[in-house]
């Protein structure tokens, strides 16, 4: 064996042992391979309309100011703004490079090897990722008819769990859990776990008249909390990466900080979200389009004979009832990326995300085209 086989040999079993998360293709990769001039870019959940003009006023502003310096480590600024929006304590807030960034600081802060987590599946495939390279053993529950199971989760509760992950909405699926639903699960969890309450795509659900208000519901728990959110989906800063969490006590936050690098956060990420919190108005755009949107998109799904899961992100999950690899693979020669599921029990699975209304409609065309291709294929 070479040297570097040795190395990679003695390496924690853990890292080794863990699937290599699928962060999908870019556009520019797809344009080349397929010689095409225009692509649709679906899989990713990124915002269509951009970033506001206030984000590029801040980042040119930023720019003209020189980046020779290291930013902030406090991310004061935006700590002071988001505290006010959420009323919380400043110091009970935490920033990442990108929500995910948390995801894996937590994992690494309150798991150890053994811990016991529990999730749900099909998942974002990080919630299940990060914990096992702490050498947690996760317990994976599956959603009912794309629905969250909450009897099921809180039967796999014990008071061995270390950390309940939950994504609500979900990512892939888009479903999220009702005030009662969130009541009875948190009353199921132990005063010893901590829950992690992932709210990436709070924004797109926040004004549906039953989306559930999870600050003053975790605030009512017994059990130590995070949640997490981000800039990256409805603000539109996902090529700068910025994410936060807030905690049921800055204690929390202070173990965190001993594991998270300490200039994570760069000072154009910083200006950005700080201007992007402050533009109100374009993220209500952003979000009254993906509405639209989606629910032409559902329609034209259904139309196609899909059943579309319930969903309040800015993305639609369904069952594409053929290997959606294999399908993925077809759209992409329509210059259309989507993000095909591959959990044990979803591999026929698609997640489309949420796009402009061409870009919908390039994909809609594709996918009837390809499913008149099976059709005829089937008949011959």
């Amino acid at each position: 064996m070479t040297p570097t086989e040795l190395f990679i040999g003695a390496t924690r079993n853990e890292v080794r042992a863990l699937p290599a998360y699928n962060a999908g293709l870019s556009a520019d990769s797809v344009r080349a391979q397929y010689g095409l001039a225009r692509v649709a870019k679906l899989a990713s959940n990124e915002n269509p309309l951009g970033a506001g003009a206030r984000v590029e006023a801040a980042l040119a502003h930023a720019l003209a100011g020189g980046v020779s310096v290291y930013p902030d480590p406090a991310c004061g600024a935006l700590r002071t703004a988001l505290a006010e929006r959420l009323a919380l304590a400043p110091e009970r807030l935490c920033f990442g490079n990108g929500s995910e960034d948390l995801l894996a600081v937590a994992s690494h802060t309150f798991l150890a090897p053994g811990d016991e987590v529990v999730t749900v599946v099909p998942s974002f495939g990080l919630h299940i990722i990060y914990p096992q390279s702490a050498g947690a053993n996760v317990i994976a529950v599956p959603m009912r008819a794309l629905e969250f199971d909450v009897d099921a989760l809180c039967a796999a509760l014990s008071p061995r769990t270390r950390m309940l992950i939950i994504s609500n909405p979900s990512n892939p699926v888009g479903c999220a859990m009702s005030t009662a639903q969130i009541e009875r699960l948190l009353s199921c969890v132990s005063p010893a776990t901590l829950v992690l309450w992932d709210e990436a795509y709070y924004e797109y659900a926040r004004h549906a008249p039953d989306y559930a208000d999870c600050l003053p519901l975790l605030a009512r728990s017994r059990s130590p909390w995070l949640m997490l959110r981000t800039f990256s989906k409805a603000y539109g800063l996902a090529g700068v990466r910025i994410g936060y969490g807030a905690a049921s006590d800055a204690r929390l936050v202070g173990l965190m900080e001993r594991i998270r690098t300490p200039f994570g956060i760069n000072h154009l990420a910083q200006c950005a979200a700080l201007a992007a919190l402050a533009d109100s108005a374009h993220m209500e755009a952003s979000v009254a389009h993906v509405e639209r949107e989606r629910e032409r998109m559902r329609e034209a799904l259904v139309e196609l004979g899909y059943a579309p899961a319930r969903s309040y992100a800015n993305f639609l999950f369904f069952d594409a009832h053929e290997d959606a690899a294999a399908l993925s693979q077809r759209l992409l020669a329509h210059g259309v990326i989507v993000k095909p599921w591959r959990e044990t029990g979803y591999a026929s699975c698609l997640r489309v995300s949420i796009g402009s209304a061409d870009d919908n409609d390039l994909f809609v065309a594709a996918l009837a085209a390809e499913r008149g291709a099976a059709a005829a294929r089937t008949l011959r």
